[in-house]
């Protein structure tokens, strides 16, 4: 099957997949919903392109492995971290701006916006499915493996410690800044980058690999200044006063051991 025709059905099953959550969302009033099926989207994705590629190698069952491990702990602790609660802050405000076409508006601005991303990023895994070569696991892949390991150790780590934090009602209106969060102020979003980039070094040891750079780049982009560091350290910075030192003290994305706060 040709490459384009697997992307263009990949298409398709997104769509299905976010037309089916924009229901869900406009039953249960909570449009947030979204976040818990993200990384179980590109979960979907692999498969579908792993069952439509040509033939299966031990390195397409590694990629697949790896990814579905990451999207399914991404998908259960957003879930096991939202449920019972309300709708996010952020739908919720453009719920109210939105007034009564939101029913409507929610499905270009969240679910369809967020569907066309996926099928954006997801490319690297479709390039790693549907090449036959290389057969056997390079030293690309062991590298890629090592990478996603580090990546999810930071994800993984750090959304645990975070949860735990949160939990201790006397942590209420402090700053985490033990573990790995002492190393940096979002291991997660960093673990979660990198990770990307594991899944591009797969797909770099594919004829043409290269030309797919430009997911990791997007995701990591996406990352660092639209839907996670700069929109939520603009919520902290206000919101947790200790925070503005942490800023201070503490690498902003990349691990890097604490700075001396000056003065």
């Amino acid at each position: 099957m040709p490459f384009l025709q697997i992307y263009a059905i990949a298409l398709g099953a997104i769509m299905l997949y976010m037309i089916t959550l924009w229901i869900v969302s406009l039953i249960l009033r909570n449009s947030s919903i979204v976040d818990i099926f993200w990384g179980p989207g590109f979960v979907m994705v692999g498969w579908v392109a792993f069952a439509l590629a040509n033939g299966s190698t031990p390195r397409k069952l590694l990629l697949m492995l790896l990814v579905t491990l990451w999207g399914l702990r991404l998908g259960g602790y957003i879930l096991s971290r939202n449920f019972g609660k309300p709708e996010d802050f952020r739908y919720q405000a453009w719920r109210e701006e939105a007034g009564a076409k939101w029913w409507w508006f929610s499905f270009f601005k969240v679910f369809l916006l967020q569907g066309v991303l996926m099928w954006i990023i997801s490319i690297p895994l479709l390039q790693a499915q549907f090449h036959t070569s290389p057969t056997g696991l390079t030293l690309l892949d062991y590298v890629a493996t090592g990478l996603w390991i580090v990546g999810f150790f930071f994800e993984t780590v750090g959304d645990a410690q975070m949860a735990r934090f949160k939990g201790d009602p006397a942590n209420k209106g402090k700053v985490l800044n033990t573990g790995v969060w002492r190393y940096t102020r979002h291991p997660n979003y960093f673990g979660e980058a990198v990770q990307w980039w594991a899944y591009f070094l797969f797909a770099l040891a594919t004829p043409f690999g290269i030309v797919v750079i430009y997911a990791p780049i997007l995701m990591t982009y996406l990352l660092l200044n639209v839907s996670g560091v700069a929109l939520l350290e603009k919520t902290l910075k206000d919101v947790k006063p200790q925070y503005r030192e942490y800023i201070e003290t503490t690498s902003a994305f990349i691990p890097w051991f604490p700075r001396r706060r000056e003065g």
